[in-house]
């Protein structure tokens, strides 16, 4: 019998291991086939809220924040590289980190669409994969118009503040939950698995979830 079940992705189109995630998910949710239907909700998180227009070079954000070395970085994106290699994300050349807040307001005017999700793989592809900028107006309407969404609205939406309030406050709501990591994924309303798990982790996850709704 097919069980419904609501996944929350909470995330920030910044990070790369939620293009992993997300990816890994749905390669879960694929192998579990007619067993569950699932319904992923994304939520908006903003991993640098003050990071400034033009954005900050990866080496110089990283060894401000972390403390990184130019050789500590390169070993962690061909990590990253092998994890989207295996389940078939291909991360491609970045040198910036850039302000997601104007991504996030257009994706919550997506959900309004029933497009978020597939918006949200987008701009994880036009960053992650193509090293475009996401707090670049242009970037986000290609992005709106190949998830099947109205371009002139898209860069209507940008040009104002709508969604910037419903924005923050779903961030805030997340944060006041303990969530200051992403990926943060929450299963039925209740469950927590954080970071970019392989399908395998997510698939376990979810046959255990919906095994104790049995019990």
């Amino acid at each position: 019998m097919t069980q419904a079940l609501r996944i929350d992705f909470v995330s920030d189109i910044a990070c790369p291991w939620c293009a992993i995630g997300l990816t890994s998910l749905t390669q879960a949710l694929e192998r579990l086939g007619d067993e569950v239907e699932a319904e992923i909700v994304v939520h908006p998180f903003e991993l640098n809220p003050d990071m400034p227009p033009e954005g900050r070079t990866i080496l110089d954000y990283v060894s401000t924040k972390y403390g990184s070395t130019a050789e500590q970085l390169a070993e962690r994106q061909v990590q990253i590289r092998e994890r989207g290699e295996a389940v078939g994300f291909e991360f491609g050349p970045r040198t910036h980190i850039y302000n997601t807040f104007d991504a996030h307001r257009v994706l919550q005017w997506a959900g309004t669409q029933g497009k978020k999700l597939p918006l949200k793989l987008a701009l994880l592809k036009a960053y992650h994969g193509a090293g475009k900028d996401p707090s670049n107006h242009d970037v986000i309407v290609e992005a709106a118009q190949s998830a099947g969404l109205d371009g002139a609205e898209a860069r209507r939406i940008l040009e104002s503040d709508a969604y910037a309030d419903e924005v923050r406050a779903e961030v805030a709501q997340f944060q006041s939950m303990g969530i200051n990591s992403v990926p943060s994924v929450i299963f039925d309303n209740r469950y927590l698995l954080t970071g970019g798990q392989p399908p395998e982790a997510f698939e376990q996850v979810i046959r255990e979830v919906l095994e104790k709704r049995q019990s």
